[in-house]
């Protein structure tokens, strides 16, 4: 029995391996985005297997943006008018993921498209980078509007509680 493996598969382990092993190409990649700002327009993903099975294709209306997330608590600004007890707490969990919280910032960088998808592709100490995957609004149906901070995407419906059905 032959077992054809396509080269989507090697792609994806060759990215698995790069991470696992902190590989010179996966160091030298996170200090160039270092560099950069927090949403940066790429010309292709960097994981081309993850990004095609999210649904990302490549032809025109289809954008690629990597976002980076600051990673860790989220430091609270400090309160206006004295240091109020209810009001004295440091660090505040948002509630949602630093993966739904990078789509929201691609939605607002990138305001005439609409985010499709997301993943993960390299962190540091300090910043998690996320490829988000956007399209234009004529490819996607009239309702799929405001994706991102409606909870439509994957990360989205993660972070989202079900409604018990009774």
């Amino acid at each position: 029995m032959v077992v054809r493996v396509g080269i989507y598969k090697y792609i994806q382990k060759a990215f698995q391996e790069e991470y696992k092993n902190r590989s010179l190409i996966y160091r030298k990649r996170l200090q160039e985005w270092r560099k950069l700002g927090t949403v940066v327009r790429i010309d292709k993903p960097t994981n081309l297997a993850r990004a095609r099975t999210l649904g990302y294709k490549a032809k025109e209306g289809y954008v690629m943006a990597r976002v980076a997330v600051g990673r860790g608590s989220r430091k609270r600004r400090h309160p206006r008018g004295g240091r109020k007890p209810a009001k004295n707490i440091a660090y505040l969990s948002p509630g949602k993921s630093l993966q739904r919280i990078a789509e929201e910032k691609a939605a607002r960088a990138f305001s005439n498209l609409e985010v499709l998808n997301s993943y993960w592709v390299g962190q540091d100490g300090t910043k998690k980078y996320f490829e988000v995957i956007l399209v234009d609004r004529k490819l996607l149906q009239n309702s799929q509007k405001g994706r991102a901070f409606r909870g439509l995407t994957s990360a989205g419906k993660k972070g989202r509680m079900k409604l018990r059905q009774k």
